[in-house]
């Protein structure tokens, strides 16, 4: 019969806890003796929402995670996942916060520091670097045993909140002269991360142009050659802490067929039966020279070629102007994100950029 309802009182207090587990997650502590264990709740898990899924009219809590532990010490480190840039805090434990010293932090084998009364190690922006298996060891004083004691290893995985962009360029890298050209800083975020902003800027030339701002596209409405470059694009966090940079995209913008030039210069020479007075004004080529015909009374000898030294002239200032159009261009460019930039602070303030 006492045994009987001792049972009965074991089953009560163990269906407490559990009706407590419901809603908040325990983390269960020990030395030897379970009469002597505690559970707790763990503060960082504290205020965790509750799941909005329903079957027949239930509504379900999130799962927890019941830990029980056997040893002296233990290594706290978070249930969450953990991803890159977020605060990576982990708490050497004893039980029954019984007093330490000489409190050391490890990874992968390794001291990640010397002894010392801190038992707590704390990375303010983690990284995939510093996933590994972590644990720490620390002297109990009085009471404890007053001896060195190891807590079992934890296994820290951070994972990558976004791969680096990949910059695509549409309609082609090599859009034609006067057409539109839309680069894309393409990247995505993991589904427990999909409420994170990031931002967006673009560069050329190792210029900018376009500064930081929430589109992850660029336009240019009318393709010239000053456009022509090497571009690339970064993504970041609100607050720079995570930031990636995508490889390089060359963008040639294409100039009028030369295919579409040559019909004009041919009809332009079967026109000019007459032998021509006046000197070109262009360096273009030669016109074949036209057949001598004995029934016009006009007809005359043709025209020689033209001097080689004149013609290379005339080349190389055909150049020198093209160059002048091209620095004239990048001109432009650069007027307009200075008026840019120039609006962004009159309205804004100055765009911030790491």
């Amino acid at each position: 019969m006492a045994g009987a309802f001792y049972f009965s009182l074991t089953m009560l207090w163990a269906a407490q806890i559990l009706l407590a587990a419901r809603f908040e997650t325990l983390q269960c502590e020990r030395p030897v003796s379970t009469r002597d264990g505690i559970c707790h709740i763990d503060e960082d898990l504290r205020g965790q929402r509750e799941a909005d899924s329903q079957l027949k009219g239930y509504t379900f809590s999130q799962p927890f995670h019941l830990i029980v532990s056997y040893d002296w010490l233990i290594l706290q480190s978070p249930a969450k996942p953990i991803f890159e840039g977020d605060p990576l805090v982990l708490r050497c434990q004893a039980w029954q916060d019984w007093p330490l010293a000489q409190v050391t932090f490890y990874r992968d084998g390794s001291a990640l520091g010397p002894p010392g009364p801190n038992r707590e190690f704390s990375i303010a922006v983690a990284k995939e670097a510093d996933s590994g298996h972590y644990h720490c060891s620390g002297i109990f004083r009085s009471p404890g045993p007053g001896s060195t004691e190891t807590a079992s290893s934890v296994t820290i995985t951070v994972q990558e909140l976004f791969p680096a962009p990949v910059l695509r360029a549409t309609p082609s890298a090599k859009p034609k002269e006067g057409g539109p050209v839309t680069l894309s800083c393409q990247t995505k975020l993991p589904l427990q991360r999909s409420a994170t902003r990031l931002l967006f800027s673009f560069y050329k030339d190792g210029k900018t142009v376009r500064s930081t701002g929430l589109s992850s596209e660029f336009q240019i409405l009318k393709a010239s050659e000053a456009h022509s470059g090497s571009y690339w694009c970064e993504a970041a966090t609100e607050d720079k802490q995570v930031w990636k940079q995508s490889s390089k995209l060359e963008i040639r913008v294409q100039g009028p067929s030369s295919s579409a030039a040559s019909p004009t210069l041919n009809s332009a020479s079967q026109k000019s039966a007459a032998p021509e007075t006046t000197p070109k004004e262009s360096p273009k080529p030669v016109p074949p020279l036209s057949t001598p015909s004995s029934e016009d009374p006009g007809f005359s000898p043709p025209l020689q070629v033209p001097d080689p030294h004149l013609y290379h002239q005339m080349g190389a200032l055909l150049k020198q102007l093209q160059d002048m159009r091209a620095l004239l261009g990048h001109l432009v460019m650069e007027l307009r994100n200075l008026s840019f930039h120039l609006k962004l602070e009159t309205t804004k303030g100055p765009a911030k950029y790491e």
